[in-house]
């Protein structure tokens, strides 16, 4: 490993128990900070409100950590809309922010759109599917940013338990596993390419905060790609050592088939290779088979190859920050 990721790892990486909530409080008083918390979803009836009620009781009514809770809704067809509301967000749909750019399928997309209908100084990313949910996982991730100026993003980092089977409980839960892209693609590249982003525990993780100030100079790959792309980008505009991560337990959450997983990777290949070279991809499409009646069956897939620019490029979000 890179000396230079050696003492990152000691002087940028540590624990939730690191700052106390009543010290990271005092920090946000004191510097006057906002802090966003964003969930985009899609169709997460299931745990989106636990998420919400969960951040809403322990940031916002006992500790005034959190200033707004925004579920970003992307077009779900379940109750996800309903019950985040229910449980105390504001709740905007993705086709209704910035309507004369139509929207685009995918997380970077909401992400990067939640930018024109948020206010905080810090915007903190939570996925919408994590189960037994914590609000260590906001403070956590919160609390470099609040008590060190010289911090513009943080990961959260955890154990990711695979769980298997219908029950997702007990024997069925494999320790220490999960990730599995991180593993087979994000990890290798990170290494090969960017070596200084080693130490990264969780680098394609969904749960990270950052200040405003560096998200709006960012582009936004549109699908899967943006943590990587987020992070690669970041490393290039503020240094390493402006990044950390903080270890926030166990993160739970429902695991995708190893199809989906496939064109996640494949997006993630896509996201570094145009951050390698910025050059044309000669096929932006990944071809998976299928067993049908009469044997294994194609099917192709689009890689998503667009990304969003920097969010203060976009006129609307100047004339707001004027405003």
């Amino acid at each position: 490993m890179l000396e230079e990721v050696e003492r990152w790892l000691a002087t940028r990486s540590w624990s939730v128990a690191d700052r106390p909530l009543h010290r990271i409080l005092a920090a946000k008083q004191r510097t006057g900070q906002s802090v966003s918390v964003v969930l985009p979803a899609l169709n997460e009836e299931e745990t989106v409100g636990d998420i919400v009620a969960a951040v809403r009781h322990d940031l916002v009514r006992q500790v005034p950590l959190v200033d707004e809770i925004v579920v970003v809704d992307s077009g779900s067809t379940d109750r996800t809309s309903e019950v985040a509301a229910a449980a105390g967000a504001r709740v905007v749909h993705r086709d209704d922010i910035l309507p004369r750019l139509p929207a685009v399928p995918g997380k970077g997309e909401v992400l990067w759109r939640s930018l024109l209908v948020t206010g905080g100084d810090i915007v903190c990313f939570i996925d919408a599917d994590l189960r037994e949910f914590s609000s260590d996982f906001v403070s956590g991730i919160v609390g470099p940013l609040l008590t060190d100026p010289d911090i513009d993003l943080v990961k959260a980092m955890y154990d990711r338990p695979l769980l298997a089977g219908p029950q997702e409980s007990g024997a069925g839960r494999t320790a220490g596993q999960g990730g599995r892209v991180t593993e087979l693609m994000a990890r290798p590249l990170l290494n090969m390419h960017w070596p200084q982003l080693a130490g990264f525990v969780q680098p394609l993780g969904g749960e990270y905060a950052a200040r405003r100030s560096l998200l709006e100079q960012l582009p936004f790959p549109v699908g899967y790609g943006v943590e990587l792309g987020m992070l690669v980008d970041a490393l290039h505009l503020v240094g390493l050592d402006a990044l950390a991560q903080v270890d926030v337990g166990v993160r739970k959450h429902r695991h995708q088939d190893g199809q989906a997983l496939g064109r996640m990777a494949a997006a993630i290949y896509r996201t570094a290779q145009l951050r390698l070279a910025r050059g044309h991809l000669v096929r932006p499409s990944l071809t998976q088979f299928e067993r049908g009646a009469d044997g294994f069956e194609p099917r192709t897939y689009s890689v998503d190859t667009e990304e969003r620019p920097p969010m203060a490029e976009i006129a609307e979000y100047a004339h707001r920050r004027v405003a």
